[in-house]
């Protein structure tokens, strides 16, 4: 079997292009996937809870960060505002939500997994775009 180094160079580009940690191309019987880095499934389950409330504003390292509690998506897929297009958000920018609130949904692999938030607030920012594509542990959202 000879390996086409172009069509995993396409690949390879897809993945900083889109953002994606993996992709798979299956034609027939070649099966190539290509991935940047293993994330452990054990570690996916709990969406993760960061407070940048101190960091400095001159720091070069926050110039993009928002201060307050960020709200995490705790698997790769795509994020959605609402449960259906059309549909009401779940959360709006300066709208008060609870500990455990549906803030979004990230698809994955055809499964919707509701991510809740981890603590009361206030929404600040929603950072990122309705059918998104996200990673483990990126922000989704940001409270005060």
């Amino acid at each position: 079997m000879k390996i086409d180094k172009k069509l995993i160079k396409e690949l390879s580009e897809y993945l900083d292009e889109f953002n994606l940690t993996e992709i798979e191309f299956t034609e027939k019987d070649t099966k190539i996937k290509v991935s940047k880095n293993n994330i452990s499934k054990n570690n996916q389950s709990i969406p993760v809870l960061k407070d940048n409330s101190n960091i400095k504003e001159n720091d070069a390292n926050s110039s993009n960060v928002s201060s307050g509690l960020e709200v995490t998506s705790p698997i790769i897929g795509t994020a959605y505002h609402a449960p259906e297009p059309g549909a009401k958000k779940f959360v709006e920018v300066g709208k008060r939500i609870k500990k455990g609130d549906t803030v979004m949904i990230v698809e994955a692999m055809k499964t919707m997994n509701h991510v809740p938030s981890t603590a009361d607030g206030v929404v600040k920012e929603i950072c990122v775009e309705d059918g998104q594509p996200v990673e483990f542990g990126q922000t989704i959202i940001i409270l005060k």
